[in-house]
């Protein structure tokens, strides 16, 4: 298998003003870019025949550090750029069946942003910050990881949306300011994917 690098979903310059398309130049064309690139040229013959997520499924104990950490991250980054959506065409706010299941995960919409924007804020180093729902109870969380890591390996929960909070998707734009960053994040969130991703 050959893996490729997914199509964005919209134009480069359709995150603007939130997210130059400069900064998409750099972030998709070359970081997202050199990921897929650099898994093809080390994956090996036993997990070739493996999706991208198949292969960060297993855990980053259970796959070679260097293909763990290129999988995951083109996982990741292809999660990323669909939790986002153009200013445009986005819808606006969660509809009222994820918004009920944000506020009695959260209590209310409000105290849910303030937390994410906490953990995306407060994560040391580069890293991702995620909105999942548990499986077993059907309640959302937030978590964060470390550098490559995704949150698929993990079978008690299933991830909802993502915030990038390695430097690459913000410097361009906001420079060392990531809570400013973040602030725009949200008004780019993509709520219709997060709710085909939710159990309601």
């Amino acid at each position: 298998m050959t893996y490729t690098l997914p199509p964005l979903p919209y134009a480069q310059d359709a995150l603007a003003p939130h997210i130059s398309a400069e900064t998409l130049d750099f972030h998709y064309g070359k970081h997202h870019a050199g990921y897929v690139a650099k898994l093809n040229s080390i994956v090996s013959e036993d997990l070739k025949q493996h999706s991208v997520e198949e292969i960060v499924a297993k855990g980053p104990s259970n796959v070679p550090a260097g293909i763990y950490n290129s999988a995951a991250q083109t996982f990741n980054h292809t999660f990323y750029w669909n939790s986002l959506a153009p200013v445009a065409s986005r819808q606006a706010a969660p509809s009222d069946a994820l918004n009920a299941l944000i506020v009695k995960s959260f209590g209310s919409f409000d105290a849910f942003k303030t937390k994410f924007s906490d953990v995306a804020a407060g994560h040391f180093g580069s890293g991702w910050a995620w909105l999942v729902q548990e499986k077993a109870t059907g309640l959302l969380k937030i978590v964060d990881t470390h550098d490559a890591v995704s949150v698929i390996h993990d079978t008690t929960v299933k991830p909802i949306l993502v915030c990038d909070v390695w430097e690459h998707a913000y410097y361009i734009d906001y420079r060392n300011a990531r809570p400013k960053y973040i602030e725009s994040w949200w008004g780019l969130v993509n709520w219709k994917f997060a709710e085909a991703n939710a159990t309601l």
